[in-house]
């Protein structure tokens, strides 16, 4: 994730600005993960104009919830894309229960920012995906794209739940070997 943009400011200092309710720190925000936000939220949902909608919410909801957001446990990026990947899956969910099906096309997303950093950490992510195992991969993309319990992922793919939990875990540890930096693992 970039944490600073053309105006310097990090992450940190927007947090701050935030917490004493700023609005121009929301617009930086905005300027700094509305793309990447846009981008996840879409690959989720697939409508622009849902995943516009969500991501005003998204944006609206970290305004209310950025006072307790912890730096301790983690960066704020992905706290935010966290936010933005919860709204995606409560939205589709919710769909689901209404229609008791979603149909995904299997059309690529737009490209993610014109950020470069944007860019190179999609392609990393994209790229350690493609080395999971085949099941691994799978049971990723119905928990994570089509938000599926480990419970309806083991139905769907005919699998003892226990072992879907199982390549869950095996995938989220090699995803985080692939993409969290050796210095920040320790």
């Amino acid at each position: 994730m970039a944490t600073t943009t053309h105006n310097t400011k990090t992450d940190a200092d927007l947090v701050a600005e935030l917490r004493r309710r700023n609005p121009h720190a929301m617009a930086d925000l905005y300027d700094r993960y509305g793309r990447i936000a846009y981008a996840l939220i879409l690959r989720i949902v697939r409508d622009t104009g849902i995943a516009e909608d969500l991501v005003q919410e998204t944006f609206l909801r970290v305004w209310n919830r950025v006072p307790f957001f912890d730096p301790d446990k983690g960066s704020f990026g992905p706290w935010l894309l966290t936010i933005a990947h919860n709204r995606a899956i409560d939205h589709v969910r919710s769909v689901r229960t209404r229609q008791n099906t979603v149909a995904f096309d299997e059309a690529d997303h737009p490209s993610l920012a014109t950020d470069p950093k944007a860019f190179d950490n999609a392609r990393r992510v994209r790229a350690a995906m493609r080395r999971l195992l085949p099941n691994h991969l799978r049971v990723i993309e119905l928990a994570y794209f089509e938000g599926l319990s480990q419970l309806e992922v083991a139905e769907r793919l005919g699998q003892p739940l226990g072992t879907v939990k199982s390549w869950v875990r095996m995938a989220l540890h090699s995803l985080r070997e692939e993409l969290v930096p050796a210095a920040t693992m320790s």
